[in-house]
């Protein structure tokens, strides 16, 4: 499948945009909540998704994508699934929220090994809190983390914040494009 921007927009705007109040993750309030599990949880917005995120690599590929638990897992799933129909093979993982007190006692899930190069991925970066706990995860798990790809960016902090960590953000939509105030 090949990425269409302007499809993702029309998908985002028609399934995952909310008005109402809202507390974000971060502890702010809004007026609009994107909701991108249910683009995340469907056949054509995992897609999108996944050929928008394996574009965004730009041939540059990791050993493995991942992220918090439970809004990454859909996305990690996609785009190993995409880059495996592509002949590129991509781990995937999952970072508990909290450590596991039974088995192993595992942060992070998955066949992912010290060393790999990863990145993190996210549905909505807003400050980056959730991003930010997922890159020390992996990274005291022993894997590589130098980018975070994000369906949406709120545009609220959270670039400024992994340049001073030596991680670049990337995202298929800023949210100055989708125009919310014109909705």
């Amino acid at each position: 499948m090949r990425y269409d921007k302007s499809r993702l927009f029309e998908l985002i705007r028609t399934m995952a945009l909310e008005f109402g109040t809202f507390q974000l993750a971060s502890g702010k309030t809004a007026n609009f909540y994107l909701d991108c599990r249910k683009l995340t949880l469907t056949g054509e917005g995992a897609n999108q998704i996944a050929a928008g995120m394996i574009e965004l690599l730009n041939n540059q590929w990791p050993d493995a994508v991942g992220g918090m638990a439970i809004g990454a897992d859909p996305i990690a799933a996609a785009i190993v699934t995409c880059a495996w129909q592509q002949g590129k093979n991509i781990k995937g993982f999952i970072v508990r929220k909290e450590q596991k007190s039974h088995g192993t006692g595992k942060w992070v899930e998955g066949p992912v090994e010290p060393g790999d190069r990863a990145v993190i991925v996210e549905d909505v970066v807003t400050t980056g809190g959730s991003s930010l706990a997922a890159i020390e995860a992996a990274r005291r798990f022993g894997m590589v983390v130098d980018r975070v790809l994000a369906i949406v960016d709120r545009e609220e902090g959270a670039e400024t914040k992994f340049e001073t960590i030596g991680v670049k953000l990337e995202s298929l939509v800023r949210l100055s494009e989708l125009d919310v105030g014109s909705i």
